[in-house]
């Protein structure tokens, strides 16, 4: 595939990644709004909310199946569809049950196409031969925060409804520009060879796991088993382990991103004595963080190599969230949730694209799906064991299961080979 055209499929992707954060970030701003709309108590409020969570989990194994059968190209554009017009539907709800089935919805398009264009990444990753998967990331973090930026200037001019309705038209309008070129383009073929990433090769051991293979077709037409089967059905347990295994890092990862939204402000203000604007900030500092070190993660890929990146983030964050939830002052906090943004900036990319490098768009549902959990997960284990000990010692979670990415990282050196 002729390198104009890479770079044309590049730029879509990218704008499909920037798109659901962007989208996402505007629905986010909104939900006090919403909240006040539908008359939900807090804990309505929180079950309706679960509907995010659940269309997001039951859709992305879904997603996987229908990349593999309909290509990721045309899952990615429909998703994009479906989530831009989706995210109008909420403000038009004036009861729970109804802002929970819409917002089932809602995150069934948002669970969807983050499978798609992941899986779409992967396969120009590989077409590429260079470590870009850090890049779409880093997309989808500045597509954020410019939502929630937005969101925080027009929600004292514009009604919720006119805010989302205006974020369905903007979302339809990249869908159809962004979504001709990659209808056009079929997904390219993958170059010989691994991804490169120059950094040191694997500590010790052995060459790199064996791929996915075929699988799924250990038998011959007889029903006997073919030549080689137990081979394949051993390479394709192997392959699924990693997989799971990769998998749990993206979870490590995002849990911490879920505590730290949901409970970063609080810790500010209730353990620092910190103003709401410096609580914000906190946040904010990690954010920032979290996209910088998603825009340099190609060179620290191609510098370091799979295993150095994961493990030296990894360690990097358990560090930095140390720092953030023991110190005493609100600077050094603030310097803490920087560098754990920092070192959490980059294993969800290396994970995911690791994963479908492996096992295709299966791969990247896999992962996608486990990492998505751990965003589940984070804020009410937070908030349990804020209970039984404190806020800050519960935040300290987040440094341990960054230490547990880190150790993953490690143990499975040969897995992530560079």
């Amino acid at each position: 595939m002729p390198d104009h055209t890479l770079t044309r499929l590049r730029v879509a992707l990218t704008a499909f990644f920037a798109l659901d954060g962007f989208v996402f970030a505007g629905w986010v701003v909104r939900i006090p709004a919403i909240k006040h709309q539908t008359h939900a108590s807090a804990g309505a409020l929180g079950m309706a909310l679960l509907g995010v969570s659940a269309g997001a989990v039951i859709t992305m194994t879904l997603t996987g199946r229908l990349c593999r059968r309909y290509g990721s190209h045309p899952v990615t554009v429909v998703c994009a569809v479906l989530l831009s017009l989706s995210v109008a539907l909420p403000p038009l709800t004036h009861s729970v049950w109804a802002l929970g089935a819409v917002l089932l919805v809602f995150g069934a398009a948002y669970g969807g196409i983050n499978v798609a264009f992941n899986s779409a990444a992967v396969d120009l990753v590989a077409a590429l031969r260079r470590p870009v998967m850090p890049t779409f990331h880093a997309a989808f973090s500045l597509g954020g925060m410019a939502g929630a930026g937005l969101g925080a200037i027009v929600a004292g001019h514009l009604s919720p409804t006119r805010h989302l309705l205006g974020l369905t038209v903007l979302g339809l309008a990249v869908t159809v520009v962004a979504g001709r070129t990659l209808l056009r383009i079929q997904p390219p073929a993958p170059a010989d060879g691994p991804v490169p990433v120059h950094g040191p090769g694997p500590v010790d051991g052995p060459g790199p796991v064996d791929g996915p293979g075929p699988v799924d077709e250990p038998a011959g037409p007889s029903g006997r088993e073919r030549p080689g089967g137990s081979a394949v059905r051993r390479a394709g347990g192997r392959t699924r382990g990693v997989v799971l295994v990769l998998g749990l890092v993206a979870l490590c990862t995002a849990y911490g991103e879920g505590a730290m939204a949901d409970w970063g402000a609080l810790h500010f203000e209730q353990d620092l004595d910190a103003s709401p604007a410096a609580a914000a900030v906190g946040y904010s500092c990690f954010a920032l963080a979290m996209t910088v070190g998603r825009l340099s993660g190609t060179a620290l890929l191609e510098r370091l190599g799979r295993t150095r990146t994961v493990v030296a983030g990894g360690a990097t964050a358990a560090a930095g969230m140390l720092l953030g939830a023991l110190a005493p002052s609100v600077w050094a906090a603030l310097l803490g949730f920087a560098v754990t943004g920092l070192g959490l900036a980059n294993l969800f990319p290396v994970a995911v694209e690791r994963a479908g490098a492996l096992a295709g768009p299966s791969g990247v549902a896999t992962a996608s799906t486990l990492g998505y959990g751990g965003m589940l997960l984070g804020p009410p284990a937070i908030g349990f064991m804020a209970d039984w000990l404190s806020l800050p010692a519960a935040l300290t979670s987040v440094a341990a299961l960054a230490a547990v990415a880190a150790t993953i990282g490690f143990v499975t050196r040969r897995a992530l080979h560079d």
